[in-house]
C-alpha cells in the first residue's frame, strides 16, 4: 500500500517543470522570436524580460494577450507496444501589462499579471500509466509590481516584486478493486501561493547594440491544507482516511544574458542564454495529516538536475507599420534518465517559432505568433518502472493588443 501511494505523489513534479511544459509565453513579439527578449525593449511585456530596461520605454501603455496551448502525447509501452494518447483540453495562458509614468521622467513603474505555469493533461481511459496519472489541472498566475528607473542615457535598473498563486487537482487510479470490479480512485488537489522577486539591468552602449542581464528568483510555491480525496473498498477505507495534506514545491531561479542589435533600419537580431537552477529540486516530501500504516508522509527523489536553454529571434521591419518576426530555441531538459514521467514527458529539444506585428495606429497594434515543438524521449522510470516512449506535439498560436497612451 505505501507503493501505491508512492507512485501518485510523484506526480506533483509537473507544477514545477520549466522546460517540457513551461509556459514561456509572456509577449508575443518575443514569443515570435523564440522568447529573446531581455535587451530588447519593445513594450509592456519589458515588465517580464528586463524590469530595468522598463524606464526606457517612450509611452505609457496597456497590453494583453493570450496563447492558447494545444498539446498532444502518446506512449508506447515497451514491454506490450501499448500505445496510449492523451484527450488534453485547451489550456489558455495569458498576459497583460500596464506600464505608468511620466514621459520625461527616469522613473517608470507597472504591474503585471501572467500565467508561467498551467496546463491540462488528460490520459485516455484505462492506459498503461492509469496507477501512475489520468488527470492532472494545474493554474496559475503571476502577480508582479515593478519599479525601473533610468541611470543615465544608457543604463536603466529596476526590480519587480513577484506574488505567485496556484491551484492544482491530480488523479490516478489505485489497483485495489471493489466487488463490482472497479479500480479505486485518488485526486489531489489545494491551492499554492508563494513569493519572490524579478530583477534586471538594461545597458545600450550604442543606438543599434543593448545588452540586458534578470535574474529572477526561485519560488517556493507552498500548499497547505490541500484535499486528498481516496475512493477504495469499504474494507480499506481506514487504511486511506481522505483528509489534508501539505507539501513546497519550489520553481528554479534563472539567470539569463541578452543581447539585440540592430543591423539596419529593417533588421533587429536578439540573442537570450538562460541558465536555470533545477538542481535545488532533488525530492518532494508530502506531509499527510491522517497517517496510518498504509499512508505514511512521503519523500520522493526527483533527481533534476540545472540546465540551460538558446533563443535566437530576428524581426524584419517590411514597412513602418508591418513587421515580421522568426524565431528557434534550443532547451536542455532537466529531467535525467531515469525520472521521466507521464505528466512531464520532456526531453532536450528546439522549437520553432514566427510571428507578425501590425500598427493599425500610433497608438493601436497588434502582434500574433506561433510555435511549434516536438519532444520525444524513451525511458524507464526507476520510481514506477514504467518503460516506453513519449512523442509529445504542442501548437501555441498567440495574440496580443497594445495600446499606448
Amino acid at each position: 500500500m505505501k507503493k501505491i501511494l508512492a507512485l501518485f505523489t510523484i506526480s506533483l513534479p509537473f507544477l514545477v517543470n520549466a522546460q517540457g511544459f513551461q509556459v514561456s509565453l509572456q509577449g508575443q513579439k518575443q514569443q515570435a522570436m523564440a522568447g529573446a527578449g531581455t535587451a530588447l525593449m519593445t513594450d509592456g511585456s519589458a515588465l517580464f524580460y528586463n524590469p530595468g530596461g522598463v524606464s526606457f520605454l517612450k509611452e505609457n501603455s496597456f497590453s494583453a494577450g493570450v496563447s492558447p496551448v494545444i498539446s498532444r502525447t502518446n506512449f508506447v509501452d515497451g514491454p506490450s507496444g501499448t500505445v496510449s494518447e492523451t484527450n488534453s483540453p485547451v489550456s489558455y495562458p495569458f498576459t497583460a501589462y500596464l506600464v505608468l509614468g511620466k514621459k520625461t521622467s527616469k522613473l517608470k513603474y507597472g504591474i503585471a499579471a501572467y500565467t508561467p505555469f498551467g496546463s491540462t493533461i488528460d490520459w485516455q481511459s484505462g492506459w498503461t500509466g492509469r496507477f501512475i496519472l489520468t488527470h492532472l489541472q494545474l493554474q496559475s498566475v503571476y502577480i508582479q509590481p515593478t519599479i525601473s528607473y533610468k541611470l543615465s542615457d544608457k543604463l536603466g535598473i529596476g526590480a519587480g516584486f513577484v506574488y505567485g498563486i496556484g491551484r492544482v487537482n491530480l488523479q490516478k487510479d489505485i489497483p485495489v478493486v471493489d466487488n463490482n470490479g472497479n479500480y479505486g480512485h485518488a485526486e489531489l488537489k489545494g491551492d499554492a501561493k508563494g513569493y519572490g522577486f524579478n530583477a534586471g539591468i538594461y545597458f545600450a552602449p550604442s543606438t543599434n547594440f543593448n545588452l540586458g542581464f534578470t535574474y529572477r528568483s526561485k519560488v517556493d510555491m507552498d500548499l497547505e491544507k490541500g484535499k486528498a480525496n481516496f475512493t477504495v473498498p469499504a474494507s480499506l477505507a481506514s487504511s486511506f482516511p481522505s483528509g489534508n495534506f501539505s507539501t513546497s514545491l519550489p520553481l528554479p531561479s534563472i539567470m539569463t544574458l541578452g543581447m539585440a542589435y540592430t543591423t539596419s533600419s529593417k533588421l533587429t537580431l536578439a540573442f537570450d542564454a538562460n541558465m536555470i537552477g533545477w538542481k535545488t529540486f532533488d525530492t518532494l516530501t508530502f506531509d499527510y495529516e491522517n497517517n496510518t500504516a498504509q499512508l505514511q508522509d512521503t519523500k520522493e527523489v526527483r533527481n533534476y538536475k540545472n540546465t540551460t536553454a538558446f533563443r535566437l529571434g530576428a524581426e524584419y521591419r517590411m514597412s513602418e507599420k508591418f513587421a515580421a518576426r522568426l524565431g528557434i530555441k534550443y532547451l536542455m531538459t532537466p529531467v535525467q534518465d531515469g525520472y521521466v514521467t507521464p505528466d512531464v514527458p520532456d526531453a532536450t529539444h528546439f522549437n520553432y517559432s514566427a510571428g507578425f506585428g501590425y500598427k493599425v495606429s500610433h497608438r493601436f497594434g497588434v502582434d500574433a505568433s506561433f510555435t511549434f515543438e516536438q519532444m520525444k524521449r524513451t525511458d524507464s522510470s526507476v520510481e514506477t518502472g514504467l518503460t516506453g516512449t513519449y512523442k509529445t506535439n504542442l501548437f501555441i498560436p498567440g495574440i496580443s493588443l497594445n495600446y499606448n497612451f
